[in-house]
């Protein structure tokens, strides 16, 4: 085990682990930090706590000290030159004729380097562009191409929920989202509809799949023949993934009639379903078996 403190540069950015050394850090705390990047401000978003030495990525860069009143307004000193710097080089952009959208600008702590994030169809020549900002800020500058999930991120907005977009107030990283989920949970596939301000697939899907994923298994397959406890049979129709209840199409001679049940009410509904995919297995094997039989008949008739 191995003490750390979870440190965040950004808002709703990824959660990095430093060595707290003997500061008594708590969460909330402003502190510097030595990174890759050389000396960051960042904000405590865990406070001192052991964690497994596997989950550190090893060597563990240290806290330099609790972030003074100094450190903060030189802080505040570089979120102000950010805003002038972004104006310059959306100057410098339409100068160089690029076809770039410019998103963000960062400054380093110690002024040693100036990040601009920005979108783009393809890929862009920005050679020009670096060495015309360099001659501008003297310090070394890099041009970083992000994608529009990250560009959501970064600017927020309001979600079809009408609440702030989960990417930019709580989400730290993003997670995989496939239009399996969006069939799973009865969503209606119209893109305009499962996608969010990015255009991608909205991301709260994932958090719900869980627990879509343990309704669905207490719900049996449409089709699946189902039985109720006062003993009435039939198909089912289709089911409510949220209100757990189950339709069932009962035919009695001519007549057909549709009932709407509690998955509590159904009869061994576990045994049902293991019942129906035996059926299922046993209909693709009898059909693979005629498909050879078939063949041999072709293969004794000559064809």
């Amino acid at each position: 085990m191995v003490k750390v403190v979870g440190v965040r540069f950004r808002n709703v950015g990824k959660n990095y682990y430093f060595d707290p050394k003997d500061l008594d850090i708590r969460s909330g705390d402003y502190v510097i930090v030595e990174t890759a990047r050389g000396m960051e401000y960042g904000q405590t978003t865990l406070g001192i706590r052991e964690v497994r030495d596997e989950d550190v990525v090893q060597p563990l860069k240290a806290v330099i000290r609790i972030a003074t009143q100094k450190d903060k307004e030189k802080a505040e000193a570089n979120r102000r030159a950010e805003k002038e710097a972004f104006q310059i080089c959306l100057g410098k952009i339409r100068k160089h004729g690029l076809e770039m959208k410019l998103i963000d600008v960062e400054y380093s702590f110690d002024n040693s380097k100036i990040l601009f994030y920005f979108t783009a169809d393809g890929r862009v020549d920005f050679r020009e562009l670096v060495k015309d900002l360099a001659g501008t800020f003297h310090t070394r500058i890099e041009l970083r191409q992000i994608g529009v999930r990250d560009e959501t991120k970064i600017i927020g907005g309001i979600g079809i929920c009408g609440r702030p977009l989960c990417c930019h107030t709580f989400l730290s990283e993003f997670a995989p989202v496939s239009i399996k989920m969006a069939k799973e949970q009865g969503l209606s596939l119209n893109p305009t509809k499962i996608s969010g301000t990015c255009g991608r697939l909205m991301c709260c899907m994932k958090n719900e799949q869980e627990t879509y994923e343990y309704l669905n298994s207490c719900l049996p397959n449409k089709g699946d023949i189902v039985q109720t406890r006062d003993g009435r049979r039939g198909e089912c129709a289709g089911c409510s993934v949220l209100m757990q209840r189950v339709k069932i199409l009962i035919e009695n001679g001519e007549e057909k009639e549709i009932i709407e049940v509690p998955v509590e009410e159904l009869r061994g509904r576990n045994e049902a379903r293991t019942e129906n995919r035996k059926k299922n297995r046993s209909r693709k094997k009898n059909g693979e078996q005629k498909d050879e039989e078939k063949a041999a008949d072709k293969v004794s008739a000559g064809e």
